[in-house]
């Protein structure tokens, strides 16, 4: 199983890219705000990546992050939704956007995916909800790359604004059943805090998810 490449980008198309590892030209499928985030033609780049095997078919989709990479295996595990579906959802939401829309139930905004229709979006956000708190929980780590495409640490991530956020919401909900939420209200509290403070440091995504906690009345 190929889980992650690192070479540099030899082409890039409409939904994918050509990538050189050592000589070797690997076509990775990715979603449009994957695509946005890495670099040009020649620049090295690293992404996690899932096979899909068929009988007359394998293909390879590439992404930032684990939990990128994992919320793709969770949305295939959904009836009705194929490898088309699932990039096209998160391409539209990325990770943190799956996360918060299916712990607060918006399937609303699942529907906005391109092709995917309100039932199934109902069906992503009713059979993935529970899987939600542990998403949040894992955050993001994107693979650094060195100038000859080899991994390396202590070299900024692709997206490392989304890796912030992510890594900020991760914190703060584990604070919160810390101090004794349950993950499901923890998650969807975090959701909502992280939905109007956009890119919000862990201890402000722990403030206001406390204040949608607080007792009404």
């Amino acid at each position: 199983m190929i889980g992650r490449l690192a070479g540099r980008i030899d082409y890039r198309g409409s939904d994918h890219v050509l990538i050189d590892v050592k000589g070797v030209g690997y076509i990775v499928y990715v979603s449009e705000r994957t695509m946005a985030a890495l670099p040009r033609v020649g620049e090295a780049a690293a992404l996690y990546t899932d096979l899909l095997v068929r009988e007359d078919l394998l293909q390879l989709f590439g992404f930032t992050t684990l939990a990128e990479k994992e919320w793709h295996r969770l949305l295939m595990g959904v009836q009705g939704i194929g490898a088309k579906a699932s990039m096209a959802i998160l391409g539209t939401l990325g990770p943190d956007g799956v996360a918060r829309a299916i712990a607060l139930g918006d399937w609303g905004a699942v529907k906005a995916a391109p092709g995917v229709g309100p039932k199934i979006a109902q069906r992503v956000v009713n059979e993935l909800k529970g899987k939600a708190p542990a998403m949040m929980a894992m955050g993001g780590e994107a693979p650094p790359v060195a100038d000859d495409g080899e991994v390396i640490e202590h070299v900024a991530p692709v997206a490392p604004r989304a890796v912030r956020s992510s890594s900020a919401q991760s914190e703060a909900l584990s604070a919160l059943q810390n101090l004794g939420y349950a993950p499901g209200e923890a998650a969807s509290a975090v959701a909502e805090a992280a939905g109007v403070n956009e890119g919000a440091e862990t201890t402000v995504l722990i403030r206001e998810a406390l204040k949608r906690l607080a007792p009404k009345g």
